[in-house]
Formats: C-alpha cells, structure tokens, sequence
C-alpha cells in the first residue's frame, strides 16, 4: 500500500508531507536533505515544547498574541510533553547548525496539530508560533532547559544515591584496617572505610561543581531574536518568558543579561561540562580502585568481593568479570570525549551566531545522560554489594614493609630502610629483620608499629 502524502507550502514551494504527520515543509525538505546520524535528543524536544509555551504564554500577557491562540498552543504543548505527538520529530542532529529546521519542526507540528484541535486554520507557524522569537534564540533556550532539567532530575539524584551508599560503607569498615598503595606499591596502612571516604568525597566535590555550573545554564536566550538585539520582541518579553519556563519546569531559569552573549557564546556549556568531565575523571579512578581491589580471585589483589551478576567468558568455566566497573569506565572515556566536541565547537561559530549548537546540545545531553545512568547501575548492581576480604586485608597490611615508616620517629629513616631492606632481601618479616640487626626489641617493635593507630582512626 503505497504511503498517503498531503501537499505543504513554504517559501520555496510546494513540499509532498506524510499526510499522517504534523510536520510541514520546512520538516520536510530538512528530513530530506539531512540523512546523517542520529536524532535531534528529545530532551530538545521537550524542551521547545517548554519554550513555546512559555512564550505563548508571555506574549498573550503582554497583549502580543491571541488568547485563543496562545490557548492551542499551550494545549499542544502538553500533548507533545505528554509523548502524545512522539514519531511527529525526525530531524538529526547534524542539521543546521543553528537548529533552525528543529525550531520548525515543532512550529509546524505545534501550527498544524492546534489548527487540528480548532477545527480551522488559526495557527502559523512562524506568525503566532515562533512569534517574538528566531531560532537563534529559541535554540539555545531549548539547550538551557534541557541541560538544566536531566542535570536536576536525572543526575544530582544519581550522585546523591551513590554518595549515601558510600557513607554507609564508610562508616561500617572505618576500623579495618588494611594496606594502603602508592604507585601501585605498598605504602602505609589505612582503613577501608578510609578509603572509602575518599570516593565519598570525590562525589560530594563533584556534586558541588555541577551545582556551581547551573547558575551559568539556567541564562535563556530567548528575546534576543536574531542577532541580540531583540528585533520583534516585545518589551518584557524576555523575562516574563523566562519566568514562565521556571514555573513550568520547577527549576531556576532567568534572562540572559547580554543576549549577544548568549547567542554567540557557548562558554557555561564548556564550563559545566568541565564539571561533567570531572565527575567522570571520578568515576574512572573509584571504577578502576574497585576493579583493581576484586581482581582475582586467587591471583590477583583480592581484598573485596563485588556482587557477581553474570558470567564472564565463553570459553572459561566460573570466570565473573567486574563488568559494571567496566561499563563506568567506557562511559567515563565517552563523556571525556564529548568534551573535546563541546570545547570545539564552542570556540566556532562567527560574529553574532555560534552554529555548533546541535552537537553541543547532543554530546551535553548525551554526558549528562550517562554519568546518571552509569551511576545509578554501579551503585544497584556493585557498589552497594562490595564486602571486604577482611582476612586477606589484614594479611597484607602485615606483609606490607613500608610500616617502616611506624619506625622513623624512634630510630631515624636509614635504620628503617636497612631493616625494610633486609626484610625484602631475606624473605622475612619487618619486625625479623629489625630485631636481628640490634634496631629495637620485640617489644618495642610492637609498641612503635601498630598498624591500627598508624591510621589515626580512634
């Protein structure tokens, strides 16, 4: 059965649409043109339902548009929010790089589906739709609300579930003590919940940065137009919108104070994303502890055990790998790669318009979107299941020669080296070798190398 078409017009002509779509010339011609990647995010596209809204909204307060009109469009609005009109946005991502043909597409799914619900034609797209706007202020306005809105709900919560787990952790093995590594040698002894606290901290500084980071996302663009000067927007328009976008989603949004700034700039996007690439850098260095921690189990380290959750090869009977670590570590090395994206084309674009912003939006969103994800998944699925191997701890931390350090303040740094050396050399214990060569009795061995109170925990 061959596909039903209806006729749209744009500027340039006549367009053959889907006839079971929304979406109007403009859509069209980009959906066309454009086979290449993958789709707009639809965090964007929740976001414009937002915007427009938004705007709608604002503009009738202001006495610019229509009650009935700014009526459809907020009703539609809610629908596409609602996932109602889901299968009406084709566009990729690597269009124009002004999101021009996305701004569209929702102006004309928004124009054709209002007409729709009316029952005659009382919405167009760019007169009552995109009214006091231009993509190049809608756009990045979308790329705000969206950044904002996964970072808030997806994210922080993420974080803040990792964290708690950890304090718990924390605080159950603050006093197992165990070897402590530098270099990926031995070095002096710590305590597992110590250790612990370490990734602790590293989340909460995390946290912190990406909170910092929101202030610089929630400026909106809108009601600078095309160029920042504010062409056809009404007075108030900007904040008024801007107002309505942070009642409708519940977050923090405000003008921009130099809107050619926010439409020629994408700096609070390499800044928060910074904040992203360190959250992974994190996440890599406590993935890659825990994995190193659980290698084994008989020739590796071996001082934890983390949940088993599926078997391992396909060839070696009884193999479990440490396989949600491993998922943490590609998504921490995708989103430190989407960084260099952002920092790229964040210094592009030329005079009063950056044209990157599609790519920007998608690898953020993308970032944002992961670290949640992987942190949720690390947490549920090994990180709350982590046990220590408190024998094989403290095993190790008995081995370990660099206790010598316990030694320095009582018989000075060379004596130590001398019996840590001849410990290593002979094959025998720190305490062996430190009595055999006359540097201290058994007991005061014993006295000055307590591997519990060389942690400081009381």
């Amino acid at each position: 059965m061959s596909e039903e078409f209806r006729t749209e017009q744009d500027t340039m002509g006549e367009v053959q649409v889907p006839a079971d779509k929304y979406w109007g010339a403009q859509t069209q011609r980009s959906f066309q043109n454009f086979k290449v990647g993958g789709r707009m995010p639809e965090e964007i596209i929740r976001a414009f339902a937002v915007l427009k809204k938004s705007a709608a909204i604002a503009n009738c307060r202001l006495g610019n548009l229509e009650q009935e009109k700014a009526d459809l469009i907020a009703r539609v609005c809610d629908e596409i929010l609602e996932g109602r009109l889901d299968g009406n946005f084709p566009l990729v991502v690597y269009q124009t790089g002004s999101g021009t043909q996305s701004n569209m597409n929702v102006n004309e799914v928004i124009a054709n589906r209002g007409n729709e619900i009316a029952g005659r034609k009382v919405l167009h797209p760019n007169d009552d739709v995109n009214r006091s706007q231009s993509s190049n202020d809608t756009f990045p306005t979308a790329m705000s609300i969206a950044s904002v809105t996964v970072i808030e709900e997806e994210l922080i919560p993420a974080i803040k579930n990792m964290i708690g787990t950890l304090k718990e952790l924390e605080g159950k093995y603050m006093h197992t003590v165990k070897t402590g590594r530098t270099h990926l040698q031995d070095a002096v002894p710590l305590t597992f919940g110590q250790e612990i606290s370490g990734w602790r901290s590293m989340m909460e500084h995390s946290l912190d940065n990406i909170g910092l980071s929101l202030e610089g996302l929630g400026e909106t663009a809108l009601g600078g137009t095309a160029v920042g000067t504010g062409l056809n927007a009404p007075d108030g328009f900007d904040e008024l919108s801007s107002e309505m976008i942070g009642e409708l989603t519940g977050h923090g949004f405000f003008t921009a104070p130099n809107k050619f700034h926010a439409l020629s700039s994408k700096d609070v996007f390499v800044f928060a994303h910074g904040a992203l690439k360190s959250l992974a850098a994190d996440l890599m260095k406590m993935a890659n502890d825990i994995r190193w921690l659980a290698s084994g189990p008989r020739c590796g380290l071996g001082e934890i055990t983390i949940p088993s959750n599926e078997p391992g090869s396909s060839i070696m009977p009884g193999k479990v790998n440490p396989t949600q670590t491993e998922s943490a570590t590609m998504v921490a090395v995708r989103v430190m790669g989407n960084d260099t994206v952002i920092g790229m084309a964040a210094s592009q674009g030329n005079f009063q318009l950056n044209v990157f912003m599609p790519v920007i939006a998608d690898a953020f969103l993308e970032s944002a979107r992961l670290l949640a994800q992987s942190l949720t998944s690390l947490e549920k699925n090994c990180v709350r299941g982590i046990e220590p191997i408190e024998s094989k701890m403290e095993e190790n931390a008995e081995k370990s020669l660099m206790v010598a350090a316990a030694l320095n303040t009582h018989v000075g740094y060379e004596a130590g080296a001398k019996a840590a050396k001849k410990a290593h050399a002979d094959g025998t214990t720190l305490k062996e070798a430190a009595v055999s060569l006359g540097i201290c009795t058994p007991a005061e061995y014993d006295q000055w190398v307590d591997l519990h109170q060389m942690t400081g925990v009381e």
